[in-house]
């Protein structure tokens, strides 16, 4: 495979044969591909592979970093290998933590394959410096207590041309066998240059679906016009949605030229996007859907938000779907979307369906009850955005009360809550109308009233 690049760089069409700068990728992006990669190999970590918090939202790789490893037993349990970047900025060296692993386990063998692993992410960053120096994890199984061998060259083609053999028969074995192939050759397809004697007996269909695996665009544009039926089109549509970076998004615009596909696949496709955060990609199919799918329910980029909110790291793909959608789309979203948005603090979801006109009865308690005396304001931004609330949601007027959010509950009734319904609802309930937020509330509703007289009914 190609190695990750830290920056951009595109061919420069007043220069034919030089390259020209184009900007630097996301941070997430880099480690997307970078974890998909380690998986693809089978040298992720056991306990965690994750990006440090300050990365995640669309942070940039700052322009001239470079990436390195530690790895270490951790002061209380297991082994973590550390990824940092580091790069100068006004001159001083910076050095910041980019993404950690972690094994729980603590003998040798485990750090022996963090050490693996480490030297795996360093290769991915800065390719290989010599042919025959690869690492083979052989005779054992993918667990800590592998043993670990440098091979030559042809103790390479034999393990190799053994593991073809048994990719062939053994399709149960899979995953295992494409992990080794890659970790001992780079990809599978420069399985076909070490040792491409006899030539691997795959349909093309499967060569793409490895293609995308490998990141091979130009194999895989070879492959693609030699595939018929819609169910391998199926297959290599869900593989290239979730293969993170540049080369998965074009081998997915490649896959939607001309082809349909039905309302569960393109589910799936936007989900398996969705999960490597891959902003753009996940925006493509949005954009796409209508013209490749047999059929599209209102709700469905609703319940992809809805997805998305259920994964750490993923809640600004949530707020950019809803903020794609149409009114009808927003509308039609899952009713507890904007509830669980507006409990966790993230209002961007909220936002976005605010400005569709959604009724947000139901947020105004958990804003209350999460924001204490700092809530109002986010009521008055949602508001302010378009969102609708009925003249005789009580209940977020009692949520003022017993949360003592005076300002909240003025608020609600200078946009049209009914105070003079809610004090009837609660007039035998002594915790509400006995404590001193609903007397203030009393008061400001009385002086309102002498102020604009019938004011609430014409609300």
């Amino acid at each position: 495979m190609n190695t990750i690049e830290l920056e951009h760089w595109v061919p420069d069409p007043e220069n034919p044969g030089r390259l020209k700068y184009a900007g630097q990728p996301s941070a997430l992006d880099v480690f997307m591909e970078l974890k998909y990669r380690l998986e693809s190999m089978g040298c992720i970590p056991d306990e965690y592979f994750m990006i440090n918090i300050d990365w995640e939202k669309g942070r940039e790789i700052p322009k001239g970093a470079d990436i390195f490893c530690t790895t270490d037993y951790g002061e209380s349990e297991g082994v973590y290998v550390d990824v940092y970047l580091k790069w100068h900025d006004d001159g001083k060296p910076v050095t910041k933590s980019f993404i950690t692993g972690k094994t729980l386990g603590e003998n040798g063998n485990d750090l022996d394959r963090m050490f693996l692993i480490a030297s795996a992410i360093t290769k991915a960053f800065h390719g290989e410096n010599t042919t025959f120096s690869r690492l083979a994890k052989v005779n054992g199984r993918e667990d800590r207590g592998g043993s670990v061998l440098h091979l030559s060259m042809q103790e390479q083609e034999t393990v190799i041309n053994a593991l073809v053999e048994q990719r062939e028969r053994q399709k149960n074995t899979l995953n295992q066998t494409e992990q080794l192939l890659r970790r001992m050759t780079g990809s599978i397809a420069a399985y076909m240059d070490l040792a491409g004697k006899r030539p691997l007996r795959m349909s093309e269909s499967d060569r793409a679906v490895i293609a995308i695996r490998d990141g091979d665009l130009d194999e895989f544009k070879k492959l693609l016009p030699q595939i018929s039926g819609q169910e391998a089109y199926d297959e290599l549509f869900l593989e290239a949605a979730g293969r993170p970076g540049p080369v998965g998004r074009r081998m997915t615009m490649l896959l939607l030229e001309e082809r349909v596909y039905t309302e569960d696949i393109y589910r799936q496709a936007c989900e398996k996007a969705a999960n490597i955060a891959a902003a753009e990609k996940v925006a493509l199919l949005q954009e796409q859907a209508r013209e490749h799918t047999d059929s599209l329910a209102p709700d469905f980029f609703g319940k992809l938000a809805r997805y998305a909110c259920g994964w750490p790291g993923l809640w600004f793909l949530a707020e950019q779907i809803m903020g794609r959608c149409s009114q009808e789309e927003v509308l039609a979203a899952p009713g507890d979307l904007m509830e669980i948005c507006a409990v966790c603090g993230e209002m961007g979801v909220p936002k976005a369906m605010a400005r569709a006109g959604v009724k947000g009865d139901h947020v105004l308690r958990p804003i209350i009850r999460r924001g204490g005396r700092d809530a109002d304001w986010e009521i008055k931004v949602l508001l302010d955005l378009g969102m609708k609330i009925s003249p005789d949601n009580y209940d977020a007027l009692a949520a003022c009360v017993e949360y003592k959010n005076k300002d909240a509950g003025q608020l609600l009734i200078d946009r049209g809550v009914g105070f003079a319904g809610f004090a009837s609802t609660f007039k035998e309930q002594d915790s509400v109308t006995g404590s001193d937020t609903y007397k203030e509330l009393a008061e400001y509703w009385q002086e309102r009233q002498q102020q604009e007289p019938g004011l609430e009914q014409s609300m």
